[in-house]
């Protein structure tokens, strides 16, 4: 089967700008469901291919890896539109099968112009599901994040023309360090997307502020887009290694602060696609598929941990720690099913984040990367300690603070139940995944005595730690200030200096505009002005009043120069 998945969620989006309201949902899951069809059918090789001049354009190309990621995109958009079945707003949930299409174009794309189109269209199909969350704070986190991935779209366009201009090739594939200019601009770009600090704070920023049913598919698409161009085009950079490393901590540190359930969550997304980037620049066959497999992985239980925190905010209308509690009894399906997510996040075996986050540790083991296995493990506490504990705990378990709940439409109990049956499927059958990883050499075992006994006494450990630590842990009526302060703060003044200088220089323009004009005016009036003459010629050279047709060039004059110009001109085009 050669139909790109895309066109089932262009078409279904496009089509439930118009039909009824109790027609739409069942539209955009058909068209989902399509795709998800349509990407598991796919054969490999390159399907969609046009020449246009000399440029050779792949629109379809179908390996291993594009497969993957086809695949967990398209499932993924299947468990978005479900959970969000009963609250289809025409312009939020169009938008959002756009930006999966968006995703699905580049992961399919076999040359650097499509990627680009389908990138760009991305940003602005995720700024419309922002924008949906139809708050003022929405609003205002929509107009910075497209300030700040304009300003990626633009590194890349700029990296890009630098690589087609000096000789680089069409097809989208790896790029080698000495490429210069065009490498760095490029994989700023993808940095950014990939929300690596400190070019990360539009995710913690944003995500928390669209609704409820949007954020489960921003969560999905742009990071793990920008994760699969760095397999596909920045394998094996070493300063990718410290720079994951760098994400894995700061996500952890920062959601030790956090109050907010969707902004820690946001900040873990940060830490968990900091083991991604990690292992993509180790670049060992064992690392580059634990860097696929995690984000299949992680697109899952993530998606089910926010769908869980969607799940209580509908319920009880809030969204901060200090605000809940004791939800547990009142709400049992979703406490067990949120309890999956948090124990696939932190690694616990039988889960799927245990069989792919231990890809990557094991590759920075095999890789004698020792420090960096340190501080990914230590990472991994974190993340149980505050994900796994913390956030249950205090959201579900922690004292009761009596607030109340209204039902949950069923809807989103079975999102999040396809959701952890996948999270639960593939911890206890990861062949289902390594199977699909392009990187043949890996020989890779999860499930053996000495990993499985290591990670339950770090998960042990981590949870008397908490056990003793809980009452100082709790959610502090806080607000964290991160990088976004920066570009908060700055832009303002930076617009405003640049407005009023702007002006400034319009004005001081505008005067001596005016100046030159009054000039010349006079000097048009009286052409004896030229001639430096200290007397005045108000009375003409002859005594009589001055007459400016009397002194002025005979009309002959000029149609002489026009006659002129006009034999030259066409001397010069003959």
């Amino acid at each position: 089967m050669t139909v790109h998945p895309a066109i089932f969620l262009f078409a279904a989006s496009g089509l439930a700008v118009w039909v009824p309201r109790l027609a739409r949902a069942p539209l955009l899951f058909c068209g989902a469901v399509s795709a998800l069809v349509a990407a598991v059918l796919l054969s490999q090789g390159a399907h969609w291919s046009y020449t246009v001049g000399d440029v050779q354009l792949e629109l379809l190309r179908v390996d291993e890896l594009s497969h993957l990621f086809g695949v967990i995109f398209t499932l993924i958009t299947v468990i978005g539109v479900l959970y969000a079945w009963h609250t289809v707003q025409r312009g939020e949930h169009s938008a959002a099968l756009v930006y999966a299409g968006g995703a699905l174009g580049v992961v399919y794309s076999g040359d650097w112009i499509s990627a680009f189109v389908w990138w760009e269209l991305m940003a602005l199909a995720s700024l419309i599901v922002i924008w949906s969350g139809d708050t003022p704070r929405a609003l205002a986190a929509g107009y910075r994040y497209v300030f700040v991935h304009a300003t990626a779209g633009g590194l890349f366009f700029a990296g890009l023309l630098v690589h087609l201009t000096f000789g680089g090739g069409m097809a989208l594939g790896p790029l080698n360090e000495s490429g210069g200019w065009a490498y760095g601009l490029i994989l700023t770009a993808v940095a950014i997307n990939a929300a690596i600090p400190p070019f990360h704070a539009w995710l913690t920023d944003a995500y928390p502020e669209a609704s409820i049913t949007g954020t489960v598919f921003l969560s999905a698409f742009t990071t793990k887009t920008a994760v699969y161009l760095l397999i596909r085009v920045f394998a094996g950079s070493e300063l990718l290694v410290w720079a994951g490393v760098a994400m894995a901590l700061y996500g952890v540190v920062y959601a030790v602060l956090e109050n907010d359930i969707r902004r820690l969550l946001g900040y873990h997304i940060i830490s968990q696609v900091g083991y991604m980037v990690t292992a993509v620049g180790i670049g060992t066959p064992l690392a580059l598929g634990g860097a696929a497999a995690h984000a299949f992985c992680h697109i899952l239980y993530k998606a089910l941990l926010l769908m869980g925190a969607g799940a209580v905010i509908t319920a009880t209308g809030r969204r901060k720690l200090s605000e809940l509690g004791g939800l547990a009894q009142r709400m049992p399906v979703v406490t067990v099913l949120y309890m999956v997510g948090a124990f696939s996040i932190s690694g616990v075996p039988l889960f799927n984040g245990f069989v792919s986050k231990s890809m990557i540790v094991s590759a920075a083991s095999e890789a004698e990367f020792t420090s960096v296995e340190l501080l990914l493990t230590l990472a991994s506490i974190g993340t149980f300690l505050h994900t796994g504990l913390k956030l249950p705990y205090f959201m579900l378990f922690g004292p009761d603070r009596g607030v109340e709940t209204h039902p949950l439409p069923q809807n989103k109990i079975i999102a999040m139940t396809m959701a952890a049956i996948c999270c639960v499927g593939l911890g206890l059958f990861p062949a289902l995944l390594y199977g699909r990883l392009v990187f043949q050499a890996i020989d890779y075992h999860p499930y053996t005595t000495d990993h499985v006994v290591a990670s339950l006494q770090l998960l042990v450990g981590t949870g008397i730690g908490f056990w003793l630590l809980a009452g100082k842990l709790g959610g502090q009526a806080t607000i964290s200030l991160d990088t976004d302060w920066l570009y908060r703060k700055m832009t303002p003044p930076v617009f405003a200096f640049a407005v009023l200088g702007v002006n400034g220089a319009g004005r001081w323009l505008e005067h001596r505009g005016a100046r030159f004009v009054n000039a010349a005016l006079r000097v048009s009036a009286n052409p004896y002005r030229l001639l430096g003459l200290n007397r005045d010629l108000s009375a003409g050279v002859r005594g009589e009043p001055f007459d400016a047709n009397y002194y002025r060039f005979p009309i002959g004059v000029s149609v002489f120069w026009a006659l002129t110009g006009l034999i030259l001109l066409a001397l010069v085009l003959w």
